[in-house]
């Protein structure tokens, strides 16, 4: 028989202003960076990652986990459709439900567009934080969208004796409104030649579809970082042949870095999972010269986490729009 608590649910719907007015940088940052401790320390599981082509011409995805201990329990569903330029509209889309674990009622649909985007850049951020040479002054981007712009935003956020900014882009042209973003910040410099903006750079940001590899192995040279960001699907791949065997090669899972990631092309390549440095259980052991590499393909605690700092601060801002949801 339904009592009162059944029949009087609700629930809460946050959509993309909604979630763009609740988000900051560093409130992401610690949410990220509390994602991958629990991940190194078992707290948080990982299930299993879905990624399948379309016949409209689509990726879907579903990443999904949980933290027992804390009742967080949640999906995202997310992909990327290309199609959607022409219709003036994003191509990633991405929306994020948290469950609660006790009666498999949904808590609230959140709008993972932003979501996406900030997460993976705090995760970007805390990668150049731990493995990045303290000392770096030059960075090389490839890729002036979305991605690319949030990896930069974090970098320059933590990283602050970043002087020299190189991007690469797709077409081989400058970007005047990428720049525009940056260059109050430091010197932007658009670089037509990919292996001369990669060798004249301390750290490497690759944000792009990742329809092959960007620059040549030799082109990397000591003591360089790199952050590999597009890599996310069977079949992607920026970095070229013979890099990652010269490299200390850090994942943010290594199931999904070894089937989905970098390491889908050489999953024999030893690595070490990124959390265990964040939460100081291990250290990098970075000598100067040693050419370090963070394969991200994204863990579904790091949109759960993010979802439920999102989800609290909305209860008590009042923000949000709930519905009526009896069982």
């Amino acid at each position: 028989m339904p009592n009162n608590v059944t029949l009087n649910a609700t629930l809460l719907l946050l959509n993309k202003d909604d979630v763009e007015q609740l988000l900051t940088v560093d409130d992401v940052l610690a949410a990220v960076q509390r994602a991958f401790v629990l991940h190194s320390e078992a707290k948080g599981r990982v299930f299993p990652v879905v990624r399948e082509s379309l016949a409209t011409g689509g990726v879907f995805g579903i990443k999904s986990g949980d933290v027992q201990a804390e009742a967080l329990l949640g999906f995202k569903a997310a992909g990327f459709w290309p199609s959607n330029r022409a219709l003036g509209g994003e191509p990633h889309q991405a929306t994020v439900m948290l469950v609660d674990p006790a009666t498999g009622r949904p808590r609230c649909v959140i709008d993972g567009n932003a979501i996406t985007t900030m997460r993976t850049g705090a995760a970007g951020g805390l990668g150049l934080q731990q493995l990045a040479r303290a000392d770096s002054e030059s960075l090389c981007v490839f890729g002036t969208g979305t991605q690319a712009r949030i990896q930069l935003t974090y970098a320059l956020h933590l990283l602050r004796g970043l002087k020299v900014i190189r991007y690469v882009t797709s077409h081989g042209e400058p970007d005047a409104a990428f720049e525009a973003l940056f260059a109050a910040h430091c010197e932007v410099l658009h670089a037509p030649q990919a292996d001369e903006a990669v060798a004249q750079s301390d750290i490497v940001i690759t944000a792009t579809p990742g329809g092959g590899p960007l620059f040549s192995a030799d082109a990397v040279r000591a003591g360089t970082h790199i952050n590999c960001v597009g890599a996310d699907t069977k079949g992607k791949r920026e970095l070229p042949e013979g890099l990652l065997e010269r490299a200390q090669v850090y994942v943010d899972d290594r199931m999904q870095a070894s089937q989905i990631g970098e390491l889908q092309w050489r999953p024999d390549v030893p690595s070490v999972e990124i959390g265990a440095l964040v939460g100081g259980a291990v250290k990098a052991g970075r000598a100067r010269d040693d050419i370090t590499i963070f394969d991200m393909t994204g863990l579904a605690l790091q949109d759960l986490t993010v979802a439920q700092m999102l989800l609290d601060r909305a209860t008590d801002a009042g923000i949000g729009t709930r519905v009526a949801w009896p069982w």
